[in-house]
């Protein structure tokens, strides 16, 4: 059904060419609703009810050729309305989103100040009114719905830290969530055990990583693909004798250490399975096991009490938490707890976790990754991890920075990094590439590299390091999301750096920057800047291994000029004087 099939509203001016009409639950009666420009410049939208909410957003078409959202994934062009929908909640994306034109200019940006709220977004061309239109239904809250709109503005960028300045300024992340990370997955998969995870920590350090996550595998029953064993989490004694000792080890090295968990699973295997089964009915959301409801006390006490005797019991310095988001598959449904709706009961369950876990382990670490990694969940975790993408730098590339475009708390991680062992060291520095723009962690075997791929991985993590505070901390701009991000420009001060993975025209301001970095991600072995404000000077390149090119004396600029940068390699420029 399209949204011009369902009973047509007036609506009202709100900003820009933007339109809007709010119903109630209550058939024909229209919500109350108040407007106010914040000093930001930022418009706030609050709706009073108490009942289930029906917000209806539209604007022209115009120039549209994007529409982007957390939980967008490779749709991100304006589809029709009977095909856009997202279920959003505090663990499954958010209710925010920015409809763009051929120019990156936003035409509607929005999002939700209260992310808990279960949500229904419906969004598209209607074709009948020639307009773009998000409807949102909202279920009932007992506090006024809040939503916050950015005017038009240059890029989505632009728009979307108008929308994280609104939605607000959470501390800087702790150092540990800043720093290169190591995880044990798709180097070992489940086979891991202590001596040889230790020997891939010694590395690890030596490379400038400051963390180590041990995955899934630690556990009893914690072998072969599915997870019909997990819910007792109890450390596989064969595997790892002395965790404790492992842990303090590892850690000595100069490394946190962080385990995964799938805290809300249940295997038909686990020895608590006769207990907890009753509150975990959804089977399979997952391959072989059962989700536990978190609106259920009794669950959320296992799930608090389990974490913090882990993180108690082995000296841990934090968890990774994982398939927060399964638990969606109790949205909408009757709670059998003391808590109503999913969303709340999350809430409720990861804050009574994470105190129970500071407690024994004060700033301890937390990962989450998408797709519950939005901003209602800031207070929850420091680590925000691109979505599984292995091997896959073009994912890495864009799951991160759309991370980013609504990330108002945590550092942005990327996914783990493999590579073919087999592959050029331009090759495997791809996924480096495709990283650049987020806290890397590496998973490749690094006792197994060759001396190239060493070489390589050492040289991009220095050099990630030294322009960590740009990477992210500085202002990024990525272009249209519809694109997927080619040309990355991230800018602190007087320093940028801007990765490059298509073949694309690279604008460089020699007013605004005294010092660039470009990446080149692409296959070619130049690349072309259009020099504005002044003339650059080369004065380091790089290959994809570290090896270093003595550059010519040409100067670059203004306009457009050829520059000869290796595939996978890097170009450090200056102002010429």
């Amino acid at each position: 059904m399209t949204t011009a099939g369902l009973v047509p509203v007036p609506t009202e001016p709100l900003v820009d060419d933007v339109r809007l009409a709010v119903l109630s639950g209550v058939p024909g009666t229209a919500a109350r609703w108040e407007r106010a420009t914040r000093p930001d410049g930022t418009e706030l939208v609050e709706i009073h009810s108490g009942e289930e909410l029906e917000i209806r957003l539209s604007v022209p078409l115009g120039d549209a050729v994007g529409f982007w959202h957390s939980d967008a994934g490779w749709k991100r062009t304006v589809v029709a309305d009977w095909a856009g929908l997202a279920r959003v909640s505090l663990v499954s994306g958010a209710a925010a989103g920015c409809l763009y034109d051929s120019a990156g200019t936003s035409m509607l940006a929005f999002a939700a100040l209260d992310p808990v709220p279960e949500t229904t977004m419906r969004y598209g061309v209607s074709e009948e009114n020639k307009t773009f239109v998000v409807h949102l239904r909202v279920t009932a809250t007992d506090s006024p719905y809040r939503l916050i709109f950015a005017r038009a503005s240059a890029s989505v960028a632009a728009a979307m830290r108008k929308l994280r300045g609104a939605l607000g300024r959470p501390a800087r992340p702790p150092e540990g969530a800043r720093v290169p990370v190591y995880s044990t997955w798709y180097g070992f998969s489940q086979a891991v055990e202590a001596d040889a995870v230790e020997a891939e920590a010694s590395l690890a350090a030596e490379l400038g990583c400051g963390a180590i996550i041990l995955d899934d595998g630690w556990q009893e029953l914690g072998n072969g693909r599915g997870y019909h064993g997990v819910g007792d989490w109890r450390v596989d004694t064969a595997k790892f004798p002395d965790f404790a000792a492992h842990v303090a080890r590892v850690r000595g090295m100069g490394l946190a250490y962080l385990a995964w968990i799938a805290p809300l699973l249940l295997g038909p295997r686990a020895e608590c399975f006769p207990e907890l089964s009753a509150h975990a009915p959804a089977a399979d959301v997952v391959p072989g096991a059962h989700v536990l409801d978190p609106r259920v006390p009794e669950v959320r006490r296992h799930v608090v009490d389990t974490c913090a005797r882990l993180v108690r019991d082995h000296g841990l310095d934090g968890l990774k938490l994982d398939f927060l988001e399964t638990v969606m598959a109790y949205a909408g449904t009757p709670s059998p707890g003391d808590v109503a709706d999913v969303g709340t009961a999350m809430r409720v369950l990861l804050a009574e976790l994470v105190a129970a876990v500071e407690v024994v382990r004060p700033g301890a670490l937390i990962e989450l990754r998408q797709p519950y990694a939005g901003p209602g969940m800031a207070p929850f975790g420091a680590m925000l991890r691109a979505d599984d993408c292995p091997a896959d730098a073009v994912a890495n590339r864009v799951r991160t920075i759309d991370l980013g475009l609504l990330a108002v708390g945590g550092a942005v991680h990327s996914d783990m990094l493999m590579w073919d062992p087999a592959v050029p060291a331009r090759g495997a520095a791809r996924q480096l590439i495709g990283a650049l723009h987020s806290v890397p962690q590496i998973s490749a075997r690094l006792s197994e590299l060759t001396g190239e791929h060493r070489r390589m991985l050492a040289f991009w993590l220095e050099r990630w390091r030294e322009l960590r505070p740009v990477l992210l901390d500085g202002d990024v701009e990525p272009g249209r999301p519809d694109e997927l991000y080619p040309v990355v420009r991230a800018e602190l001060g007087a320093r940028c750096v801007t990765s490059v993975t298509a073949d694309r025209v690279v604008p460089v301001d020699a007013r605004r920057h005294a010092e660039v970095t470009v990446v080149n991600g692409t296959s070619s072995g130049r690349l072309v800047l259009e020099v504005e404000g002044g003339t650059l000077r080369a004065v380091r390149i790089f290959d994809a291994d570290g090896s270093r090119i003595e550059p010519s004396d040409r100067r670059l600029g203004p306009g457009l000029c050829v520059l000869d940068v290796p595939p996978s390699g890097l170009a450090d420029l200056e102002v010429a004087p």
